[in-house]
């Protein structure tokens, strides 16, 4: 299985892209950004960070658990512009109450920061809660898909 990995500037500093088999397997934050024709990912994340996308159209194949992917594909579902609550995503993957933590960590274990928006889930007072980029990247991606207000300094 072939592994490709490509790191890319953002406006959020540089991410990491890792891709097997032409498929989106993890997204992160950190790396060297390295020059080089875009491929796919690079060019759809790019136009989401321009404001020229709002959905992506890849090929994603991240490692988890039967859990996991529930919780993840459920991710998928929240459109841009919006936010849930982890007991909202609780209820909408049939989960009792109680796996309201479960689901949060699920949340947390998101292998594909920015192209499943696990950014998009808030506590349920509205605050900023838990993202695996640290909560002003969260901050940031919720400002550019016009959730927040952006910050006056």
């Amino acid at each position: 299985m072939t592994t490709k990995q490509t790191t890319m500037d953002s406006p959020l500093g540089p991410l990491t892209i890792i891709t097997q088999a032409g498929a989106l397997t993890r997204i992160g934050f950190g790396g060297d950004p390295a020059a080089g024709p875009p491929d796919e990912a690079v060019r759809q994340l790019t136009a989401y960070f321009e404001g020229a996308r709002t959905t992506f159209d890849l090929p994603l194949a991240p490692a988890g658990t039967e859990f996991q992917q529930r919780v993840w594909a459920a991710l998928d579902e929240i459109a841009y512009g919006e936010t849930i609550s982890y007991g909202e995503l609780t209820e909408r993957i049939g989960a009792p109450r109680d796996r309201i933590r479960a689901v949060a960590a699920a949340v947390g274990a998101n292998p594909l920061l920015v192209v499943r928006p696990c950014h998009r889930v808030i506590g349920a007072d509205g605050s900023l809660t838990g993202y695996a980029g640290g909560l002003d990247r969260k901050r940031e991606l919720l400002t550019l898909e016009g959730v927040l207000q952006p910050t006056l300094l």
